[in-house]
């Protein structure tokens, strides 16, 4: 069988419409994905030391192990698809995350729930993946609004997740349902992969295998005294002596880099302006996301009757009183703000955004006596958080060319995810030394002081606030000029996304 090609340039026909419709649909399904493996088990993490008889020190490491993995195959999975081939590299991934989702489903012991979470870090691989298919696949007219649906759903997935382990786990529920929730949408979505994914050629080159492994040494340095610090003690030898080695390989990966003729990551861009404040800027908004969604759902669980404030709100009450409303405006948010950047551009979606999160905090910290209080400020702050994860693909499809649209979002996933693990070390810190005890005919209870949440939610602001700066000041108008080269490239992607698949497609 074969099939014909629509000239360049012209409208897609009814069935191409359809096939690119589905495409954007599976790859935000992929996004999805990995939002809520990322996010899933917060909530139950205290469920899960108390089943498995271990500590909190050994069941932080439940989300250490996928944010670890996360950043040493993130930057390798997005060059891996740009050399050899978007969707068998998609496939990859989903196929490990529904293994690992599958034996986090079915183990009992502490040691292959850690296998199962390292397997599941391979979704986190999806989204510079996603771009980069969308930038192939999708008509131009379509593409700015297709890339803000795709990473909108970042910030719905995580809220999604909240409502999800609150209803599943309700009644003391085994934690186990999430990981098979996890499975059967990893399934779909595999599924949906095979399905809807042409299989066409990468842009060839190499992959710097070597330069992958020293970015993840550098990067696990980097995270692992970050996400364990409070625990370790921060002025520990161990913490330390990680932070100066994250310093050292990393120094070593960007020299490492330059002396590489086709490097993972060149060192142009790295340093070029528009990337660089795009990638500070999604650091920053990873770590008011983080604040917001862990601040936000031990506020509302604080027993008012002991504390003074708080609303003594179950998990399944949390999620879905506080936390849903706030996930559902980021589904409408997607492609509204897709919109308003065809309109406008990307960058004054993401200052606008911004100051619409910075806002968001304010309100966080001077109302929070009464729920309705909290629930718009999540309401307002989960649309700017949608908004501004919405406009920085497009921000970075603007400034790179095609061979480096797969590697310049993974650096973009890896900055978020730095920056989700920040903000988690750091509320979890400002909460556990400011505590008040308070007497209760049980014992003696210490929770974290009304203070604590101001503080942080005070630093949510002002990173909001950093955001809209780098994206006011670090990122000109338009973007950069492609080379002739660059340009060309561009061009033969999007010829290959208008012809038809051939080889094993017909």
């Amino acid at each position: 069988m074969t099939s014909t090609a629509a000239p360049a340039g012209a409208p897609p026909s009814p069935a191409t419409s359809r096939s690119t419709g589905l495409i954007l649909a599976t790859m935000a399904s992929s996004v999805l994905l990995l939002a809520m493996v990322q996010t899933l088990v917060i909530p139950v993490l205290p469920k899960i030391g108390a089943d498995l008889a271990i500590s909190s020190t050994a069941v932080g490491w439940v989300t250490t192990a996928t944010m670890l993995t996360a950043s040493a195959i993130t930057p390798l999975f997005g060059r891996l698809g740009d050399v050899y081939g978007h969707k068998p590299v998609i496939l990859a991934a989903l196929a490990l995350t529904v293994a690992g989702s599958l034996l986090g489903a079915t183990t009992h012991s502490i040691e292959w729930l850690l296998v199962a979470r390292i397997l599941q870090g391979a979704s986190f691989g999806l989204f510079p993946l996603a771009i980069s298919v969308l930038r192939q696949e999708m008509p131009r007219e379509r593409l700015t609004g297709s890339m803000a649906v795709a990473a909108s759903s970042l910030g719905f997935g995580s809220g999604i997740a909240l409502v999800a382990t609150g209803l599943l786990t309700k009644g003391d529920a085994d934690y186990r349902r999430i990981f098979w929730l996890m499975a059967a949408l990893a399934a779909i979505v595999l599924v949906l992969a095979v399905l809807s994914l042409p299989r066409r050629s990468g842009l060839g080159g190499r992959v710097d295998y070597l330069g992958s492994l020293v970015l993840a040494a550098g990067l696990v340095a980097l995270l692992l005294p970050i996400s364990q610090g409070h625990e370790w003690g921060w002025g520990s030898v161990k913490v330390i002596g990680l932070f100066v080695a994250a310093a050292v390989v990393l120094v070593g990966f960007v020299v490492l880099q330059s002396k590489t003729a086709e490097p993972l990551v060149a060192t142009s861009l790295l340093a070029r302006r528009p990337v660089l404040a795009t990638n500070l800027a999604s650091l920053f908004v990873g770590f008011a996301m983080f604040i917001v969604f862990v601040g936000a759902t031990y506020l509302a669980e604080t027993p008012k009757e002991l504390s003074g404030f708080g609303f003594s709100a179950s998990v399944l009450r949390t999620s879905v009183e506080f936390m849903l409303p706030g996930a559902l405006v980021s589904v409408l948010v997607g492609p509204l703000a897709g919109k308003v950047v065809g309109r406008i551009g990307p960058r004054l979606v993401l200052v606008g955004s911004s100051a619409i999160g910075a806002v968001a905090m304010v309100l966080l910290v001077c109302l929070h006596d009464t729920p309705a209080q909290v629930i718009v400020a999540l309401i307002i702050g989960n649309g700017a958080i949608a908004g501004a994860y919405a406009a920085m693909p497009a921000l970075l499809v603007s400034n790179v060319s095609a061979a480096e649209t797969g590697v310049a979002n993974s650096i973009n996933s890896i900055m978020r995810t730095v920056g989700g693990a920040i903000g988690s070390a750091v509320i979890v810190t400002i909460l556990a030394s400011d505590v008040v005890d308070h007497a209760t005919p049980a014992g003696t209870v210490s929770l974290p002081a009304e203070s604590g949440y101001v503080v942080a939610f005070v630093l949510a602001a002002v990173a909001f606030a950093l955001a809209g700066l780098l994206a006011a000041y670090g990122i000109g108008g338009g973007g950069r000029r492609l080379t002739r080269t660059e340009v060309e490239e561009d061009e033969a992607l999007g010829a290959a996304g208008t012809f038809a698949s051939v080889s094993s497609d017909l």
